[in-house]
């Protein structure tokens, strides 16, 4: 969407240069959407957008399990099932559940108390929280109920942090594993650090832009992605710097 909008807003002021100056200067606007088209449709733009996000999520770390751990998987969404009713995890959910799954029986295989957290609200309003869809499916995998804990009240990635956290404290793990898409591992990895959250990022999903000589629509939605990704990076020193967000915590700390 930020994308198709700076596009629209190019040729708008394209139009408008062109219309009220009566010069040439309009196709200087037109000639910068056309590229900025091109380099994101055709993959350039969003592989180096990736690249910058993902890289230091490429390599799965080798997790330390302690006698007490915490695997934090955040939720990306429900969608409804026509003429059923039924909510699921989103496709863009299954990287996720299949590595917080690999990562927890990994965890009870070395004999150590193991947590699997589940956070996500309900912000498609289909009826069903992120976290209790995706905890039917863990269910379903193997998680044992009473290692399965939900956090159903958050509506973004900032609200994952900061009511995970009290669970975490009621808790008190000695590891805490952060699973998530890599492409959204930074953006997640700083807001659970302002709540005093130490987690191991272990990524989920690594996404790759394909180059191409014709315009593909994978690549303006990654191209998305890789923006709202990196304005809410830019968002949060902006609010840190306005004093708008809620002042850094210590995980903990009561």
């Amino acid at each position: 969407m930020r994308m198709l909008l700076l596009l629209f807003l190019l040729c708008v002021m394209g139009y408008l240069v062109s219309r009220f100056r009566r010069g040439r200067g309009g196709w200087l606007f037109y000639g910068l959407a056309f590229v900025l088209f091109v380099a994101s449709a055709c993959g350039p733009l969003p592989a180096w957008l990736l690249t910058h996000l993902q890289a230091p999520y490429a390599t799965r770390p080798a997790v330390t399990w302690a006698p007490r751990n915490a695997i934090v998987v955040l939720g990306v969404g429900t969608s409804r099932v026509a003429f059923t009713g039924q909510v699921n995890p989103t496709v863009f959910a299954g990287g996720r559940l299949a590595e917080g799954y690999t990562l927890y029986r990994a965890c009870k295989q070395s004999g150590n108390d193991c947590k699997v957290i589940v956070t996500g609200g309900d912000p498609f309003r289909n009826g069903v929280t992120e976290a209790a869809a995706y905890g039917d499916v863990l269910l379903g995998m193997g998680v044992e109920r009473n290692d399965l804990m939900l956090e159903t009240r958050s509506m973004n990635t900032w609200q994952n942090a900061q009511f995970v956290q009290p669970m975490l404290t009621a808790y008190m793990p000695q590891r805490v594993v952060l699973v998530t898409s890599a492409v959204h591992m930074r953006r997640a990895q700083k807001y659970f650090e302002h709540f005093g959250i130490d987690a191991l990022p272990v990524r989920a999903d690594y996404e790759d832009a394909r180059l191409t000589l014709f315009p593909m629509g994978w690549n303006m939605s990654l191209t998305e992605a890789a923006l709202h990704e990196y304005v809410g990076v830019l968002t949060y020193y902006m609010y840190n710097a306005f004093g708008w967000n809620a002042p850094p915590s210590r995980y903990g700390a009561p």
